[in-house]
């Protein structure tokens, strides 16, 4: 009798089907996950978390689309910065206002909080091994009482630095640490064996407003009573935030990030996407609001309305920043305010996508590189450049895109293709920021 003789890949080979048969067999639900079906065929595997179901808060939804990205007009200026091009944008979200006052607080805080819990030795030890913030016992520091300044010591001013020996916190001491992924980096790398680690940047970034800058900013001027309280006094709650530099407004949009993301793995929900910076392409395309060929975010040419009022808060004709807007209904009220610096965040009439203060107010940090000869390379969907700045980089490697123009500038830089810049460490009483969001439009009733 003739003997068979198997090779002994083919006898692993079967042993490996017979092994699968059975756990095909034993899987009874593919939507959970499972990278088996329970029929034998092919389903896809879906994510076991779920996915929020509301639109994130105070965002609205820019539809995507297509847009003529530079000067609607004569470059009047002839600074050949802005080539007119047509470009293709993603939909995002992105917030309705300007981040305020009181929106910003919420960063500060938290992160005064944190150092101060720890400090305090409010923490609680991790499943990994890592001590957290117990935020429990964190909530419930009082600022006010001696025995929690006593306890943290370490971050009120020295007596030196007190007026009349009054224990303020020392702001320079409270720091956010930064930690961002740098895809562009690792996207150009070819070597295999560099470890993720290479690619990860790690900063300690101070997040207070700097509120000097209302006094550096404007030679022999009365600014005081700004830099005293915009940021401290409720009055300005809803205020946007200014005084911010390009890494601050990042920091905060990665705490933002965090919380949400925290959140929504306690409720065992799928992360979502980080909040950011939008790039110059984004906010043009956003302040536009569907005007394509339209100086200004409400359409244009005109700065006032046909019942003569203006449509933006800005330097008006020769320096009058005291005249007196014309009231938005349920949005600017008369008696808020005359404008001559900053005013609310939601002022004014927005523009197509719902945004408001588009032109005008402060303007806003992009997340962009300034580069003059920028629109000649890019991309014609999503274009954008970006550089992450090391302290040893020459300043021209340091400017980022800022849009917009402010309650100081006049008319031509609230155009939609007006592209200035500013470097990424200065922080200016006239610059604030808002943030976006890649997510699709859901939500959306």
């Amino acid at each position: 009798m003739k003997k068979l003789v198997f090779p002994l890949s083919l006898i692993t080979a079967s042993a490996l089907i017979i092994s699968s048969c059975g756990l095909i067999g034993g899987t009874k639900n593919n939507k959970t996950g499972s990278s088996v079906p329970s029929d034998g065929q092919l389903h896809g595997a879906a994510l076991a978390n779920s996915m929020t179901n509301t639109r994130p808060f105070g965002m609205v939804y820019v539809y995507p689309g297509a847009f003529q990205m530079g000067p609607s007009d004569q470059d009047i200026n002839y600074s050949y910065t802005a080539k007119n091009k047509t470009v293709t944008i993603s939909g995002f979200w992105m917030d309705a206002t300007e981040i305020t006052n009181n929106e910003y607080r919420s960063f500060t805080n938290w992160v005064r909080d944190s150092i101060a819990a720890k400090l305090m030795g409010y923490v609680k030890q991790g499943s990994d091994g890592v001590e957290y913030v117990d935020w429990t016992r964190a909530s419930t520091i009082k600022w006010g009482d001696k025995s929690v300044i006593e306890k943290v010591d370490a971050i009120i001013l020295p007596p030196d630095d007190r007026i009349f020996g009054k224990k303020e916190l020392d702001v320079s001491k409270i720091m956010y640490q930064s930690e961002v992924f740098d895809y562009k980096s690792a996207a150009q790398n070819r070597d295999v064996t560099v470890r993720r680690s290479a690619f990860i940047l790690k900063s300690n970034i101070p997040v207070y407003p700097d509120t000097i800058c209302w006094i550096r900013d404007f030679a022999y001027g009365y600014n005081e009573p700004m830099a005293k309280n915009y940021f401290s006094h409720p009055a300005y709650g809803e205020y946007p935030v200014v005084g911010v530099n390009w890494k601050q407004a990042n920091a905060f949009c990665q705490w933002r990030t965090q919380i949400r993301n925290a959140y929504l793995a306690g409720k065992k929900m799928t992360p979502d996407p980080d909040f950011r910076l939008p790039s110059e392409a984004q906010w043009e395309y956003a302040a536009r609001g569907g005007n394509a060929q339209s100086p200004y975010p409400w359409g244009g040419p005109y700065l006032r309305n046909k019942k003569g009022c203006l449509l933006a808060n800005f330097k008006n004709g020769r320096g009058n920043y005291a005249e007196t807007p014309c009231s938005a209904k349920g949005v600017f009220q008369m008696k808020d305010t005359k404008g001559i610096y900053t005013v609310k965040a939601q002022s004014f009439w927005p523009n197509k996508f719902q945004l408001y203060n588009m032109a005008g107010n402060v303007a806003e940090w992009t997340s962009s590189l300034y580069y003059e000869g920028a629109y000649n390379f890019q991309s014609e969907i999503n274009p954008d450049i970006r550089w992450n700045a090391k302290e040893s980089d020459p300043p021209r490697m340091k400017r980022k895109v800022v849009r917009g123009g402010s309650w100081k500038d006049v008319a031509y830089y609230l155009q939609t293709s007006t592209r200035t810049y500013e470097y990424q460490d200065s922080a200016k009483s006239h610059i604030g920021f808002r943030c976006v969001q890649d997510l699709p439009p859901y939500g959306i009733k």
